[in-house]
């Protein structure tokens, strides 16, 4: 994955209107450049699908609930300086025989142009979803709407073929969900249609949409999971078979007793946990991969030019988050990184992305009380709403900045977290990588001009910093001592050579 990061001013606040079959929501975003971050989200559960199978039309109650928010969110989005709105609508407008009357009624009392989208379209943009915030992904994305459900496939960070069918949950006769058998023979049906999807065995298969979404909080609350934040969240194939086919099984009224599961998901649930039970069987992934990006920020990347596409997503992520309210002598995040290059001459191409983000993150608990900066820094990071990285090297880059200032008792619950989703040798990593950042601020206070003069030099054995004599009075016994303290994470022997002294 590309290193590239850019520093440019960001780019105006940008708003998505998505007109579902089943919620209609206003987000807006603090950018539209290649890590934008929500800063408003609401929806309001219109229902606009619900019974268009059996009238081939949308709700009136829902049209009017639409067309009564459109202004609301419109004046929102405009009022917090957006200057782009994408209106997009899906399945059950494009389906819905006035559905056109209302794109019209809409478009005239919203003042923008909405967007209808074409099946394959809707995939695409809710398979861009998936790769702006998980470049890597390999295998399927599906998308469950109200309306309908999007595949594609997904493969060196582009969107392959694509399926959109239309078995949304209100789509369906109850009657014939009620029969899992006779529903589980309509939905293989449908999937061996799919003549891609075997293709997708023992890939990854990524999922969108809030219903099953709420399975990943079923799965976590099960096994005690330590850290609940849905992007990125893995369960391996057994297991989700396992899940999504008790919970295909279960009616609403026990599901609505369990905790974690969102009250207006009830209804559906059972249902999205069948479907995906049965894309599984059909598909055979190895796992399933949670993704908070989907169609909207599809949308989004969409729009960026393919230079942009190429940035990496946790770098920009945390350069929105660093404090870069500096003076032009202080030093930089990529300073560091460059500085403390030579320490780590074998690691990974993704422990050296971790690495940078930690650097650029390595301030980002300056301004709490200094007793408290390490605790502040592992759990604020650990939950920052970046993209771009999984669970274990979520909590490898919080505990990474959180030693910059400090090692935390191995009994906080924070430690705890940590060591549930991480080996002992990768905390020792992360930890060195702190160690390194804390040594660079020691020596030379944050600024550049003086780090940029000191290097360190690794061999087998010793781990050598090296000060032109001029300096050599900044390695006072705090540096020593810290300099020391870096070579035993390092196992190393530590030399300060004060050259030309």
């Amino acid at each position: 994955m590309a290193e590239k990061r850019t520093m440019s001013t960001a780019s105006p606040p940008t708003a998505v209107v998505d007109i579902g079959s089943n919620s209609t929501r206003l987000v807006v975003y603090d950018t539209s450049d290649r890590s934008p971050i929500a800063i408003f989200n609401e929806k309001l559960l219109c229902g606009l699908g619900r019974g268009l199978d059996a009238t081939g039309q949308l709700s009136e109650e829902g049209i009017e609930q639409a067309l009564g928010a459109l202004p609301r969110f419109i004046r929102i989005a405009q009022e917090m300086g957006v200057q782009r709105i994408d209106m997009l609508a899906t399945a059950a407008t494009r389906d819905a025989t006035n559905g056109a009357e209302f794109v019209r009624r809409a478009s005239q009392i919203s003042g923008q142009e909405i967007r209808v989208l074409s099946g394959e379209e809707e995939a695409r943009l809710s398979g861009l979803g998936v790769l702006s915030g998980t470049p890597d992904a390999d295998g399927m994305m599906g998308d469950l709407g109200g309306g309908s459900v999007e595949l594609v496939e997904l493969k060196d960070g582009q969107t392959g073929p694509q399926a959109t069918l239309p078995l949304g949950p209100l789509r369906l006769d109850p009657k014939i969900v009620a029969k899992p058998s006779k529903a589980r023979e309509d939905l293989d049906r449908y999937f061996s249609t799919i003549d891609w999807l075997p293709r997708i065995k023992g890939r990854s298969f990524y999922l969108v949409g809030g219903a099953w979404r709420n399975l990943a909080r079923l799965h976590m609350d099960h096994i005690n999971y330590p850290l609940h934040i849905i992007h990125h969240y893995r369960i391996p194939a057994a297991q989700a078979l396992e899940l999504a086919d008790v919970v295909s099984r279960q009616s609403p009224g026990a599901l609505q007793r369990v905790p974690g599961v969102s009250k207006r998901r009830v209804d559906t649930l059972p249902y999205a946990a069948m479907l995906l039970h049965r894309l599984m069987v059909a598909g055979a992934p190895k796992d399933i991969v949670f993704s908070a990006n989907g169609l909207r920020e599809g949308c989004l990347y969409d729009h960026l030019s393919q230079e942009e596409r190429k940035l990496d997503p946790l770098l920009e992520s945390c350069a929105r988050y660093a404090d870069h309210e500096l003076p032009n002598s202080a030093v930089t995040g990529d300073d560091l990184f460059r500085w403390m290059t030579p320490l780590f001459p074998n690691e990974t191409p993704a422990d050296r992305r971790l690495r940078h983000a930690a650097c650029i993150l390595s301030d980002i608990a300056k301004r709490e009380h200094p007793d408290y900066r390490a605790e502040h820094a592992l759990i604020r990071v650990k939950r920052l709403p970046v993209v771009g990285v999984d669970h274990h090297e979520r909590v490898f880059l919080a505990l990474a900045v959180s030693s910059r200032h400090a090692q935390i008792d191995d009994e906080h619950n924070g430690m705890k977290i940590v060591r549930h989703l991480i080996n002992p040798d990768r905390i020792d990593v992360a930890r060195a990588i702190g160690l390194s950042i804390r040594l660079a601020y020691t020596l030379t206070g944050g600024i550049s001009s003086v780090l940029e003069r000191i290097n360190m030099v690794r061999t087998e054995t010793t781990l050598t910093l090296q000060m032109p004599a001029d300096l050599a009075f900044l390695a006072g016994e705090a540096v020593e001592r810290r300099f020391v303290t870096l070579g035993k994470a390092l196992n190393l022997n530590t030399v300060i050579d004060r050259f030309g002294a």
